[in-house]
């Protein structure tokens, strides 16, 4: 979780274009970020077939043609279908992926597939290297998502989760230790301090305050779970019995991190929901 999830840029930044907060322009921009180019497959063409794909511009104007009055995000995990609401099918593709886009009031769901490619040849060099996103559109069901707790609830269980684990993860030394760990903390801690934008405009403050403390959460337990060059896991827990106690204290941590960042990104769609926008 050190990286934002591709899925929460493009509900946040197309829930405010939704809103008329943002030009067509700004959201494809804001979406794409750091990838290269963003392409959008599989949207119906309202004959029975589908579009070819198309750019995150006119892709998303024609999801607000489709009826979309909402995006949620769906980040599930082996055994935790976070977000999701059927049907297999599309479950499985966002299972895959790690991340979804639920668009609501169309009954279509997104799923990214990134794509890495470079000049022929050896010897490329990693800024020689484009990333080409492909969403592909999939039928989902009109149900409420699996596991999303309000914000409200999201923030409340991150404050219980730290004060309920913090002298345990200090014990353990689960922050991390070590070359890579170091590095790994003070890219996130530079990127945060950079003033880097949490969502987009017309969401709600406590919003942005539940999903800064959910990324805080989520790159601790992402260091904490690196490897060193030896194979061996960074910190104090060196025994296979430290280690097993470790990853108990940090599943329930990340399970939770991830919870609140689905909550955060949704907070739109609830509260157009709500009549509130």
């Amino acid at each position: 979780m050190l990286e934002e999830p591709r899925a929460g840029r493009l509900a946040a930044w197309g829930n405010a274009l939704l809103a008329g907060e943002v030009s067509p322009d700004e959201a494809a921009e804001r979406i794409v970020g750091d990838d290269d180019v963003h392409r959008v497959a599989g949207l119906p063409d309202g004959a029975g077939g589908e579009e070819p794909p198309a750019g995150l511009t006119w892709a998303l104007g024609r999801l607000r043609a489709l009826g979309a009055r909402g995006l949620r995000v769906a980040l599930p995990a082996p055994g935790h279908p976070l977000g999701l609401s059927g049907p297999p099918e599309f479950n499985s593709w966002a299972l895959e992926a790690g991340e979804a886009v639920l668009v609501a009031g169309a009954a279509l769901g997104l799923v990214p597939e990134a794509y890495e490619a470079g000049p022929d040849g050896g010897g490329v060099h990693r800024d020689d290297v484009h990333t080409e996103v492909v969403w592909r559109c999939l039928p989902v069901r009109e149900a409420p998502p699996a596991d999303v707790p309000s914000l409200s609830e999201a923030e409340r269980e991150l404050a219980e989760a730290m004060r309920d684990t913090t002298e345990l993860l200090t014990r353990l030394d689960v922050a991390g230790s070590g070359p890579v760990a170091d590095a790994a903390l003070a890219a996130y801690r530079g990127r945060a301090e950079a003033g880097r934008r949490l969502l987009a405009p017309g969401y709600p403050a406590r919003a942005v305050r539940v999903l800064e403390l959910a990324q805080r959460v989520g790159a601790l337990v992402a260091i904490a779970q690196q490897r060193g060059g030896d194979g061996r896991e960074h910190g104090a827990a060196v025994s296979a019995s430290e280690i097993a106690v470790r990853q108990e204290a940090l599943r329930p941590l990340e399970r939770t991190a991830r919870r609140a960042q689905v909550a955060a990104y949704n907070a739109y769609a609830e509260e157009w929901e709500r009549g509130r926008p």
